[in-house]
């Protein structure tokens, strides 16, 4: 058995080779797809492979002896090309099995730009013959580490309250999943934490942890723009951020489902275990 991890740097597929290959027979199983090898994750034993979902020929030679593919793409605009591509030489190479990482919430009318072209290519997955399973995560937990300034927790999402999950709870249910995929062929999965909470809940859950009462600002969502901008941030994805916050900050969010403890067989992890966790990065520089 062979599975290959694309967006191997990212957050979501770094937190899942913590975990994934304990639960293969061997590390040997899996390949790890990079565009610069000098980049590559450390995980011992593993094959590294070069190529760029972007560059379809780069593709052929890393997809050959996949048994199962984990497609994560970075968002963009240009994301559907990179699944599209991913897809294909899944096709020709033989793969049998497709865990694809998509967004929450992601449809044809969803309020983002971002979910509405997942739900694109998750129209495509199903339609290629292969067999699939779809990932939904909510908004990260770690999207709050380094928001805390002083005594203030900022955020862009109003009062809205949502469902926030832990990055490490979508690793450990998408290596379930890449583990015994023929269990999980055609399911949706969207992947939450244990409760919705709103950041004024969540900032009097961290006071505990950082030993001291902490309040929530919020953010206008414009200005964000404005800040991730001059950060750098490409103006496709900082209006799509915004378009999220609109839509979390009107209550989109506002949900939570059983399908963690129905991959893993275990509740999530709590916001305020995530809190404690990580209590020396929830403040900025």
């Amino acid at each position: 058995m062979t599975i290959l991890i694309t967006g191997a740097n990212g957050v979501v597929s770094r937190a899942l080779l913590d975990v994934l290959p304990a639960l293969l027979p061997s590390p040997k199983d899996l390949r790890l797809l990079v565009r610069d090898p000098a980049k590559a994750p450390d995980v011992p034993g593993a094959e590294v492979a070069v190529g760029d979902l972007d560059e379809p020929a780069s593709l052929n030679e890393a997809f050959t002896g996949v048994d199962t593919l984990w497609l994560l793409t970075a968002m963009g605009p240009q994301a559907p090309h990179a699944t599209t591509n991913a897809v294909w030489a899944a096709r020709k190479a033989g793969v049998r099995h497709v865990v694809r990482m998509s967004a929450v919430g992601a449809a044809h009318d969803a309020p983002t730009r971002n979910g509405r072209l997942h739900a694109l290519s998750e129209v495509e997955l199903k339609a290629s013959g292969l067999g699939w399973t779809i990932l939904k995560p909510h908004f990260f937990m770690q999207n709050l580490l380094g928001s805390v300034s002083g005594t203030t927790l900022y955020g862009a999402l109003g009062e809205g309250r949502l469902g926030m999950v832990d990055v490490r709870d979508i690793a450990d249910a998408a290596a379930r999943v890449l583990a015994a995929p023929a269990a999980h062929d055609g399911k949706v999965y969207t992947l939450t934490g244990p409760a919705s909470l709103s950041l004024r809940e969540a900032a009097a859950e961290l006071g505990p942890v950082l030993g001291e009462p902490i309040t929530y600002q919020p953010v206008p969502p414009a200005d964000v723009h404005e800040t991730l901008l001059a950060q750098g941030l490409p103006a496709w994805d900082a209006a799509v951020y915004v378009e999220y916050f609109n839509a979390y900050s009107a209550g989109w969010g506002d949900f939570t489902t059983g399908d963690h403890a129905t991959v893993t067989g275990r509740q999530p992890r709590s916001f305020a275990e995530f809190a404690r966790d990580h209590a020396d990065r929830l403040r900025g520089a």
